[in-house]
């Protein structure tokens, strides 16, 4: 194995990257000279050279963690170089985000580098009053807590708050370029979002094995590898599918992608990404088994190498299409010079059409990060299936069905009508809402998904931390016993409601991308631990007897009803200057509209509630006919002793109580 590959590796990769960026800002003309307050060149490559760098940088940073949490054993020099790399990465992520905040304040300004007092006052409200401003401050910023976190927290459980940190380093890059403020805003941002995450792992992932390459012996590069390639080959899924669909809203036509320099670029980056494709099949079918044999070590370095290499050009072309003009524009709607519907001012998107019961199968809307959820969750559930079943074990078809219902539903939610319509209509939104917090949950918690996890994934013997490990560890921590006690969990699901629709929450969700995310997955959340503490499979520390579980849903049932009926009866509307400022000219009236959400809420709300009400009667019957077959079985092999017993001690008392009588 080369002995320089710890530098090798990231030399190789920043090189060809740096090399297909000049290349790719040729075609696409991303550092023409500007006919109006054109930067200068130093800023018209400097700033895509120190992308790119942030580019590499992040993906170093979170490969690096993920590979330490996932893969690796805690206290061993293995660690410790991992985490190192990552401090090392996360330090040249922050030297990097300032560059580039530098020179993206100089490049949309128009201003010169100098150190006088206009110069500062300047970037300081470019990164306090204008959006990209504040989102590379807030890269820097992420960035530089990220890596003092690699340095000081080395301990196992710790280090999730530092992969939560490595993981939010992304943010900033979701909401700039091409995706924030345009047409199709949602899609864009978790498509750009989804993109950057798994080509974080999967290039951060592939370096970070390299430099570890000469600290562990090949047997255990070996296992590193082979725990790798599975998140390489989700993080393929995700880029891909990610790439897809970014490259469509942009593009727009298929002849865009023929006839100009932006979609030049996207078939190079097509054609790295089929490569990469190929070196990770021949990785799994080929390179794996061989790492631990003669000279695997050093096969594995250099393939890999020219596995970066590809990675390089993939992110030279990348750095390269964010400063390349996309044939579709992607300027924010609020900035065009037309007169805008009011639909579209505040939502960013076309008033959908009018809203018929037909809509509920004609309309959707796609969000690509809950595809992705929902198809994921499906494989991982499938394949654990598979596992259980290659090795003789058995597994309830019907907890199979009811986890893909639950995700066929939950891919319905958000991506179908509900999603199209839910800011445009209170009445849509409620119902997608009841489904979020009630049934979906009620559903997929039929699946005992950690049942089957615990069941099928295999033991760790190393001392480092896979699956089962991770599940068990949770399941069992201090704040997993609070959030699931019954209590919390029906006190969490009943009070969500009146807290999100009642406080500025409410707004927050309806108006702000971020916000929406938010509200979906708290209230898959909220609805999943209250339907796991009342009928759920899986274990949890401690759940109420049968006759409180009733009262329990009762008492959520009468909440969720007195909730219905104060939005169904209320005069006022809610979000009066989004629901009602939409323009729309066909529905019901907002107030009207809103009044329905109320009696959803209360009527249809209510029918998941009575499911779980018949699910807990359904469940305590069976214990009691399992707690009398359990008494019968122990009489017969105790030949009814207990009974005998029973009855020898009322004859006695009998008895007693005679002579008692005969001496009165």
């Amino acid at each position: 194995m080369p002995r320089n590959l710890r530098v090798i590796a990231p030399a190789v990769l920043l090189a060809v990257a740096l090399a297909t960026l000049f290349i790719g800002l040729s075609i696409g003309g991303g550092a023409d000279e500007r006919t109006l307050l054109d930067p200068g060149a130093v800023v018209r490559y400097g700033l895509p050279i120190s992308r790119t760098i942030v580019n590499i940088a992040c993906a170093g940073l979170i490969g690096a963690v993920v590979t330490a949490v996932w893969s690796l054993t805690p206290g061993k020099p293995e660690q410790r170089v991992a985490l190192d790399f990552a401090a090392a990465s996360g330090a040249v992520l922050t030297v990097a985000s300032a560059a580039t905040l530098l020179f993206a304040y100089v490049d949309v300004s128009g201003k010169a580098f100098s150190t006088d007092a206009s110069f500062g006052a300047g970037l300081a409200q470019f990164v306090t009053e204008i959006e990209l401003g504040r989102l590379w401050l807030i890269e820097l910023l992420l960035a530089a807590a990220t890596t003092v976190m690699c340095f000081a927290i080395r301990e196992r459980r710790m280090q999730l708050i530092v992969l939560v940190a490595a993981l939010s380093t992304t943010l900033p890059f979701a909401f700039q370029g091409h995706a924030a403020g345009a047409s199709g805003h949602a899609l864009a941002v978790n498509s750009l979002l989804v993109h950057l995450l798994g080509a974080a792992v999967w290039l951060g992932g592939l370096l970070t094995l390299l430099i570890l390459a000469r600290t562990v012996d090949k047997q255990r590069l070996s296992d590193l590898v082979r725990r790798y390639s599975p998140l390489a080959l989700f993080a393929f899924v995700g880029v891909a599918a990610s790439g897809v669909v970014s490259a469509w809203v942009r593009l727009g036509s298929l002849d865009a992608l023929l006839n100009t320099g932006y979609g030049q670029l996207v078939l190079l980056k097509t054609f790295a990404l089929i490569l990469l494709g190929g070196f990770g099949a021949i990785q799994r079918e080929r390179l794996i088994p061989r790492i631990a044999g003669p000279n695997g070590g050093r096969v594995f370095a250099w393939f890999a190498v020219a596995e970066l290499a590809v990675m390089g050009f993939a992110s030279g072309i990348a750095a390269a299409l964010g400063r390349t003009a996309p044939p579709v524009s992607q300027e924010p709607v609020r900035d065009a010079d037309t007169l805008l519907p009011p639909a579209e001012w505040l939502t960013g998107d076309k008033l959908p059409p009018e809203f018929t019961p037909l809509s509920y199968f004609t309309a959707w809307k796609f969000d690509l990060a809950w595809v992705l959820v929902c198809v994921f969750a499906a494989a991982l559930y499938l394949a654990g299936v598979w596992r259980l079943r290659r090795r003789g074990d058995r597994w309830s078809i019907g907890r199979t069905l009811a986890w893909l219902a639950g995700l066929a539903m939950l891919f319905y939610t958000t991506n179908g009508a509900f999603n199209a319509y839910e800011q445009t209509l209170f009445s849509v939104h409620m119902l997608g809402h009841m489904m979020l917090t009630m049934l979906i949950p009620l559903v997929l918690v039929l699946g005992a998904p950690v049942t089957l996890a615990l069941r099928a994934t295999e033991k760790r013997d190393d001392g480092s931390w896979g699956g089962r490990e991770w599940i068990m560890w949770m399941v069992q921590t201090p704040y997993s016993k609070i959030i699931t006690h019954p209590a919390v969990a029906a006190v969490v699901f009943a009070g969500s409601l009146w807290i999100f629709y009642f406080t500025p929450v409410f707004r927050w969700a309806m108006t702000e991308h971020l916000g929406h995310q938010w509200m979906i997955i708290h209230f898959l959340i909220s609805g999943y631990l209250f339907s796991l503490s009342m009928v759920g499979i899986d274990p949890v520390p401690y759940r109420f007897p049968y006759p409180l579980r009733l009262v329990t849903l009762f008492a959520t049932m009468a909440s969720h009803a007195f909730f219905g009926v104060t939005i169904m009866t209320g005069n006022g509307l809610m979000l009066a200057d989004w629901f009602g400022a939409m323009g729309r000219t066909w529905g019901a009236p907002p107030l009207e509209d809103q009044n329905l959400g109320g009696g959803i809420a209360w009527g249809i709300g209510e029918l998941p509630t009575l499911a779980l009400a018949l699910v807990v009667t359904v469940q305590w019957s069976r214990s009691d006919a399992r707690e009398q077959k359990r008494r019968d079985r122990a009489a017969d092999r105790s030949g009814e002793a207990e009974l005998l017993e029973y009855n020898a001690m009322l004859a006695a008392q009998a008895e007693r109580d005679a002579r008692s009588a005969r001496k009165r």
